[in-house]
Order: structure tokens, then sequence, then C-alpha cells
């Protein structure tokens, strides 16, 4: 069944401990903090230019959209060929973000729960603007397959947030991890991660964990990595052995 969908990959820039963001606050991000600090500035650059070769479809979150100045922003790039796919509920979105959206990328498609959404209003005057509305909780599955079956997307690449980003991995819904290692250490409990969500609570939880096999490490400039894993969806749990 899993075959019915897209081929995902997971692709972010991260500090050596694993943090996604510079601390718990909005305010803070890695893209505005990280390009500040002397040793990490000189290479940043190489994130940007691994993320001109991932998928022409990517797929995010309103939340991220938002904090990432998108609602905010006034001068339009040059037209990409990219296309974004974006859970958004609450909404993160609001029509000025969601108008350079659709002016910058070749299409947008809004998975919603939410029947006031502002971007039902825009796509009837947008027509690279598509609203797909659940009414309960979006279930992963029959979106990739979705994606697939009705827009005929094969690759998707997904840069959300580390809760997010836990959900997908955890129903085994993300096939490689794409990762930019900086050489940095963040630190803070409350900063996300690549990978957060709710925490393990019992050994019967175990069979959600991912092993991963890498597909390549390569160091690139300024003391930044590059690792590639495929990840092992499958996972098997050995009976405990109880040592004496």
């Amino acid at each position: 069944m899993l075959k019915m969908r897209p081929y995902t990959t997971l692709f972010l820039i991260m500090s050596l401990d694993g943090k996604i963001s510079t601390g718990a606050s909005d305010s803070l991000d890695s893209e505005t903090d990280w390009t500040r600090i002397e040793g990490v500035r000189e290479g940043f650059h190489q994130y940007y230019d691994a993320e001109q070769k991932t998928d022409l479809w990517s797929m995010n979150t309103g939340m991220v959209m938002q904090k990432i100045g998108i609602n905010s922003k006034s001068e339009i790039p040059p037209k990409s060929p990219v296309s974004f796919v974006i859970i958004d509920n609450k909404p993160h979105l609001n029509n000025s973000g969601l108008e350079y959206l659709s002016a910058w990328l070749n299409k947008v498609i809004i998975f919603t729960t939410n029947n006031s959404h502002p971007a039902f209003d825009l796509a009837k005057q947008k027509s690279n603007i598509e609203v797909i509305l659940h009414k309960d909780n979006i279930k992963f599955l029959n979106l990739f397959q979705t994606l697939k079956s009705d827009y005929g997307i094969e690759r998707i690449t997904i840069q959300s947030g580390g809760t997010l980003n836990a959900s997908l991995i955890r129903q085994g819904f993300i096939d490689e991890v794409n990762i930019i290692v900086a050489p940095l250490l963040v630190g803070g409990k409350d900063t996300p991660t690549l990978v957060d969500g709710i925490s393990l609570i019992s050994e019967k939880e175990i069979s959600n964990l991912k092993a991963l096999e890498l597909i390549s490490c390569m160091p690139l400039d300024h003391s930044y990595i590059n690792l590639r894993y495929k990840v092992i969806n499958n996972t098997r749990v050995s009976i405990k052995t109880v040592i004496k």
C-alpha cells in the first residue's frame, strides 16, 4: 500500500546536536541567526545550493511558512518551477502570504481541516492554488496517495518541523533523509530538533524507532557535512535479553 505514494525525502539543515532552530522562540531562526555566526555563516550557502537540487515538489507546514516570514514578504523572487504542498489548519498563512506563494511558485496545494481558510477565496482567483479540505484530522496515507494518483507526484521533499517529521517517520512515510550538518552546537531542551513529537514511554513502542542505512557522507567546505540515509521502515525488534 505504501508503494502507492510518492518517494519522500526529509531534507533540512541541523546543528551537530540535531537542532533545526536557534531556540524556543519564534523570533529565533536558523537561517537568520546562524548566518551571523563566524565559523558557520561562511558555509551556510551550501544548504541553499543543496536545496536547489531537491525535488520539484516540496511539503511544508503553514507554521513554518509563517515563521520564516512568508506572510510579510513583498518582493517577489523570479518565478520558480517548484510546487508546494502545505499543511495548514489554524491557519498560519494569511492572504498576503498566499498571494506571495502564488506569484512565486508553480503550484500551491493547501491541505487543511479549516473550512474558513483564506486559501478557499484566493483559489477562486488564482489558478495555481488548490485547497483540499479534510473534515477530521489529516490522514497522511490518504494525503500521499492523493498526491500520487491525482497530481502524478512521484517524488517529494519534506521540509517541515520536528513534530510533523516525527509523525511521518513513525508512520513509515519517510524513505530517505538528506541532512546538511552545520558546524555548530546549539543546545536547549525546548529547541526544535530534526525529530520531536511525543516521547516513547514503554518498551512496546520501540518498534517506532527507525534504523538507517548510509547512502553517502560527503564533507563540504567550511566544516559542513552532507549526510544521506535510507530509512529502514520495516523495523524488527528482537526479544529482550536479560543479562544476570
